[in-house]
């Protein structure tokens, strides 16, 4: 059986290249104001899903914003998303180097919807796959337990095509989401550990090998 996190976490992974813009901007920044700022960056996602959420998927409990405008989080480590990085076959992603360069960004769900409203930033978190057009969004914590499906979102197997939508659920925060709430992050080996710390300089922050987090 499957028990509801009381303090659920949620994780942003992202090449470790980009870290040093994200120490440098004290943010992660959605992908519409990335572009807007004319940041680069590695790119690790589908170009084509990349697309469709800044131009088709509107987040509808704000209406006229779309998908690509607000910084993404699973609720998960060990994402879909990450597996298809790792498998490196997927025809639309050019990204061809693995998993061990992908890092998790973790921070605390709560304590990140207290600052969104605390500073009056949207946030929403959606049922599924936010990439994808049946997605539903919700602003409400109260409908989360209802609306999320953590046994899909904790499940290792997810070959069935239902539980792989479900465990991409997501929390997304409009624009940018701070530094300052980054709470660990977790890498793939020692090695990876090693070059985050550097990166770092004299930053404290956790950082963790978490090899049940990768594939």
């Amino acid at each position: 059986m499957t028990v509801v996190p009381e303090n659920p976490k949620i994780y942003h992974i992202t090449h470790i290249k980009n870290l040093e813009g994200i120490l440098r901007d004290k943010v992660v920044w959605s992908d519409a104001k990335r572009l807007e700022l004319g940041l680069g960056c590695e790119i690790v996602g589908m170009s084509e899903i990349k697309r469709r959420r800044l131009e088709e998927l509107e987040v509808k409990c704000y209406s006229g914003t779309m998908v690509g405008e607000y910084a993404p989080f699973y609720f998960c480590p060990r994402s879909v998303m990450l597996y298809i990085l790792y498998k490196g076959n997927y025809l639309d992603i050019d990204y061809r180097e693995g998993q061990e360069p992908m890092i998790h960004l973790q921070a605390d769900l709560k304590t990140a919807v207290k600052w969104a409203n605390d500073n009056s930033i949207r946030w929403a978190f959606s049922d599924i796959n936010a990439g994808s057009f049946p997605a539903q969004f919700y602003n409400d914590l109260a409908l989360l337990n209802k609306v999320v499906k953590w046994s899909a979102v904790e499940a290792v197997d997810w070959r069935e095509a239902a539980i792989q939508e479900y465990k991409q659920a997501e929390f997304l925060i409009y624009e940018s989401f701070p530094w300052e709430l980054v709470e660990k992050i977790g890498v793939c080996n020692n090695r990876a550990r090693d070059q985050v710390v550097q990166k770092l300089g004299n930053k404290s922050l956790l950082v963790s090998v978490e090899t049940n987090w990768y594939y």
